[in-house]
């Protein structure tokens, strides 16, 4: 995979047809693109990801494998990358798709829920309160979880409006089926306090998880 992404990143431009004889699970993450702008940006880009068409197949059919047979009703996707996955998620299941957005942009009635993102930066997320309605499954979806601040933050929103979750079989909590998925779940405090309490779903191979949490 490595050699693979270093390969293509020489090129200027992305090649949209290759599709490799042996598509194992995750091989289109060697198609996302590294920082070169500094420490103020995500340590990777997966935007490259969704612009292979093949690509961005198979990394949503990964992210549902786990939630095959699971009853969902809605896909909530965090703003703003997370809208991409989330939607795309949706078509596939032919389910609605909900934005959870950063705070000020919905003209409507809203509950909204305080955090701080994988920067440090101390931010608000906001979603409409007529969409979830209590025992509502939902599945969760954001490109990247990181420290776990965003998603965290989204999850106490749905279930202040009464979503129900397929939590971890360990978990005291309701077994009722939905989960979180992301590309990347990374091995943080807050990464590991998500993978305890709920059903998730990413795309990393166990060999590469550790590359993943070094940002590597």
């Amino acid at each position: 995979l490595h050699a693979q992404c270093s390969q293509r990143l020489q090129s200027p431009h992305m090649d949209l047809c290759h599709v490799p004889a042996a598509r194992e699970k995750g091989w289109y993450l060697a198609l996302m693109a590294p920082n070169v702008k500094g420490p103020n940006y995500a340590w990777l880009d997966p935007s490259r990801l969704y612009c292979h068409p093949q690509g961005l197949q198979d990394c949503v059919a990964d992210l549902l494998q786990p939630f095959q047979g699971d009853p969902i009703d809605m896909v909530a996707g965090i703003d703003a990358m997370g809208f991409i996955l989330g939607a795309a998620t949706a078509a596939v299941l032919q389910k609605g798709f909900l934005a959870i957005r950063k705070a000020g942009h919905l003209c409507v009635q809203t509950v909204a829920q305080p955090y701080t993102d994988y920067s440090g930066r101390e931010k608000v997320m906001e979603v409409r309160t007529d969409a979830i309605s209590p025992g509502l499954r939902i599945l969760l979806v954001d490109q990247w979880v990181e420290t776990g601040g965003t998603m965290r933050a989204a999850i106490e929103l749905v279930e202040r409006l009464g979503g129900v979750w397929d939590h971890h079989p360990h978990a005291l909590v309701l077994p009722v089926p939905t989960g979180v998925a992301a590309i990347c779940i990374e091995d943080s405090e807050g990464g590991r306090w998500i993978r305890e309490r709920y059903k998730c779903s990413h795309c990393v191979p166990p060999h590469l998880q550790p590359r993943f949490d070094h940002h590597q």
